[in-house]
């Protein structure tokens, strides 16, 4: 049957009404409720059955009701009604909440995770649209990213003790301390004289890593020695250090030269043909 006005709402359901009883003892204002009320006019308040006015007889402060007077000695003789605003519950269709119901806070108004992410940490991810949950253990390891640089030039140095070689470093600011960095180091080098000895070494900062621990080598990284300075030896080497900051590194190569003029990227005598040298490296998660 056809009706004239506003439609009646099927959608929205309320609980039944919510009261409570107190007992007064001519000194007690304060009394604690089951449901903090919104305002003073969603509730009834009743003293020896006698309405209270909510303008001037009490006030609210979440779940406490407090009187202007303390009510008179009585078993039960005060009485609490909520309206149904006060405790009506609405229950969203699934799939009605959309991205603009949420504020930043949702997140943002959260603590921050201090440490690494436990293997059971759970993280929220979209999955060809469909939002499912991932265990941190299913994301470490993966290659968070990645830094290079490539020398195209060439560097030559006499020096018998290790130097940098310009241009050929490169700079990453891990993500977390539980990071590990991997370096993967290219090129070519030649010894200044016959018969003679070039010497590189790996450093973060200032601290030399991933040397050898014997030998007459000095402890270098990558140590090469050849019969004929006109010759080029490849070099190509990896290492997973393990820097634990966020801050940032600056990885580089010094070389060292024990006879004559050494060099990176080219031939030690008069035909000084090139070949570029490259350091990459990449942020793996711990």
């Amino acid at each position: 049957m056809a009706y004239v006005g506003t439609p009646i709402d099927t959608q929205n359901q309320f609980q039944s009404l919510v009261g409570k009883r107190f007992s007064g003892d001519a000194s007690t204002t304060g009394f604690t409720l089951d449901v903090a009320p919104t305002s003073t006019l969603d509730i009834e308040v009743f003293v020896e059955n006698v309405r209270q006015d909510p303008n001037s007889a009490y006030s609210l402060s979440g779940t406490t009701l407090t009187f202007a007077a303390a009510p008179p000695s009585g078993t039960n003789n005060i009485y609490v009604v909520h309206q149904a605003k006060a405790v009506g519950t609405i229950s969203p269709a699934a799939g009605t909440v959309n991205a603009d119901s949420f504020d930043n806070t949702v997140i943002s108004g959260h603590t921050a995770l201090a440490a690494t992410p436990a293997d059971t940490d759970e993280f929220l991810i979209s999955d060809a649209g469909t939002i499912k949950r991932i265990d941190y253990s299913h994301i470490k390891g993966l290659v968070r990213q990645v830094v290079s640089t490539t020398k195209t030039d060439t560097f030559g140095t006499s020096s018998t003790s290790l130097v940098d070689v310009t241009g050929l470093s490169v700079t990453i600011t891990p993500t977390a301390t539980s990071s590990k960095i991997l370096i993967m180091l290219c090129g070519g080098m030649a010894p200044g004289t016959n018969g003679h000895n070039v010497m590189l070494s790996l450093l973060r900062g200032s601290t030399e890593i991933g040397q050898s621990t014997g030998g007459s080598t000095s402890n270098s990284f990558i140590f090469t020695n050849q019969n004929a300075n006109s010759n080029v030896a490849t070099f190509g080497s990896h290492f997973l250090d393990s820097p634990s900051t966020t801050s940032a590194i600056t990885y580089k190569v010094q070389m060292a030269s024990t006879s004559g003029t050494s060099y990176i990227g080219r031939r030690a005598d008069t035909d000084a043909r090139q070949m570029s040298s490259t350091i990459t490296v990449m942020e793996i998660l711990g």
